[in-house]
């Protein structure tokens, strides 16, 4: 469905330029998002490994292991469906590590494991509870360090690119918040219907 509306978006932004004779201005602006993409992308990459190398040497350290036996007691309280030793709880570990250090793109592969293994533990095609919370914790998205924003501030010249790190922590901390509280509102709302 969202790719018929960019689909439409994308012909109706054509056919009007084409109307308005300003067919130039569009293949102008085409070419030179393009390049700029291309720029960005590069600028992100670069970012992005340099965290990524991070997070291997924080792993290799036992960093992770020490972030992870401190977040366990918490994870299991808030995925208490899942059995402590499952690997699932591991996969939600190390998915929510990476995000915490804002690395997404290293968090999305995790993140499908751990769905992959709650859609085992639970044995059914429906979301079960945990998916649904998994689900609502990673959209919130708690991030410590924005990496990808901060080398989109790079990329264009910010003068303190970091700066944003204690708002992104607070607004981080309340979207996780709410969205553990909204998920246990309608959890335990379904739960007294049934």
């Amino acid at each position: 469905m969202v790719n018929l509306i960019w689909a439409c978006m994308i012909i109706f932004g054509i056919l009007f330029a084409i109307f308005n004779g300003t067919m130039d201005e569009v293949n102008k602006a085409i070419i030179e998002s393009a390049g700029e993409a291309v720029t960005l992308s590069i600028g992100l990459i670069s970012i992005l490994v340099f965290w990524l190398g991070v997070m291997k040497i924080a792993e290799a350290a036992g960093i992770l292991k020490v972030i992870t036996k401190i977040m366990r007691p918490m994870i299991v309280k808030i995925f208490p469906e899942i059995p402590k030793d499952h690997p699932a709880m591991g996969y939600i570990l190390s998915n929510f590590t990476a995000n915490f250090f804002g690395l997404g793109n290293a968090a999305t592969p995790l993140g499908i494991k751990a769905m992959q293994e709650m859609k085992k533990l639970s044995g059914s095609d429906v979301a079960s509870r945990s998916m649904i919370t998994f689900l609502a914790i990673n959209t919130s998205s708690l991030t410590l360090i924005p990496t990808t924003v901060i080398a989109i501030r790079m990329q264009y010249n910010s003068t303190s690119p970091t700066e944003i790190v204690a708002t992104t922590l607070i607004a981080s901390l309340a979207g996780v918040t709410s969205a553990v509280l909204i998920d246990r509102y309608y959890y335990k709302k379904e739960s007294r219907r049934k």
